[in-house]
């Protein structure tokens, strides 16, 4: 295993449709009835980290917001707490993108892990100045997962934009 970034290969554009579909489908699996399990990942917030990461000018803090109130609405939890969340993470995102893609995959994992913490703790801190009880310990472990599952997603969402594997002749790019 080697420390330094493997070579890149020269990615398609991606398509805002791509973005908007694996966004939607992150949010059907935040509006899941499964919330109550603590060690699931936060979906929406992996993959909006994920796409500041990548796609920094086309995803940005209006976009987190507007995800976080839907996931506010449909929780049924505190109107803009996951929108508070998600706005700093994409800020945070967005401001290392270009540190975070030069690293291995597990290295980026790290640096999301962070992300994916800071934006739990400020979750945590918005309900709990509105009344609420702290969850305890296990509340952080759904951004272990996400952290973990970061080569997999990364993977399958950059899935569509590799090229093929052949290489032309007549075109050496």
């Amino acid at each position: 295993m080697s420390f330094y970034p493997q070579p890149q290969r020269i990615l398609l554009p991606v398509r805002v449709g791509y973005i908007a579909l694996s966004l939607l489908l992150a949010l059907v699996f935040d509006l899941m009835p499964w919330r109550a399990v603590l060690w699931l990942p936060d979906w929406v917030g992996l993959v909006l980290a994920f796409w500041c990461i990548h796609q920094p000018r086309r995803i940005g803090i209006g976009i987190a917001w507007t995800l976080g109130l839907l996931v506010d609405a449909g929780n049924s939890s505190l109107l803009g707490q996951h929108a508070l969340a998600y706005a700093v993470l994409a800020f945070a995102a967005i401001g290392l993108h270009r540190r975070i893609q030069w690293f291995s995959l597990w290295q980026q994992a790290a640096h999301v892990l962070l992300l994916l913490l800071v934006s739990r703790l400020i979750m945590l801190a918005v309900g709990m100045m509105a009344g609420g009880f702290s969850p305890g310990v296990a509340y952080f472990a759904g951004s272990l997962v996400g952290a973990a599952l970061w080569p997999v997603v990364s993977f399958l969402l950059l899935l569509p934009q590799r090229r093929p594997g052949r290489v032309d002749e007549n075109r050496p790019i």
